[in-house]
């Protein structure tokens, strides 16, 4: 999805936002408040990562990570995006993007899932 990324970071910025900002504090280590391409990082804990849009967008964004202990070696991972739209044009947006959204955070999950699993191990 990279590309796709990249597109939208162009027009990101050609409507005043903050663009796709790769560029990152310290390449492994990340805290509350910094920048993270078009996020900005508002919560982190053991068991809790949420990222806020900065992106223009016709209402507010949150993807959210969270992971419970099950027990027994297991974990529950959950991901949630949120979206609080702005007026009409925010709900179109997000029915818009909601195929897209439907593929691209499925995946998403299973690659942060797959990417813990060795660490975990």
């Amino acid at each position: 999805f990279g590309p796709l990324w990249t597109i939208r970071g162009w027009l990101d910025k050609a409507f005043g936002g903050v663009g796709l900002r790769r560029g990152r504090r310290h390449p492994d280590e990340i805290s509350v408040g910094e920048a993270l391409d078009f996020w900005r990082v508002e919560a982190m804990s053991d068991t809790l990562f949420r990222l806020h849009a900065e992106m223009r967008l016709p209402g507010d964004a949150w993807l959210e990570w969270t992971t419970t202990d099950l027990g027994q070696g297991r974990t529950r991972f959950t991901q949630r995006a949120q979206f609080v739209p702005r007026g009409v044009l925010g709900r179109a947006y997000w029915w818009t993007l909601l195929p897209f959204h439907a593929t691209i955070f499925p995946i998403m999950a299973r690659r942060i899932v797959a990417a813990s699993e060795p660490a975990a191990a």
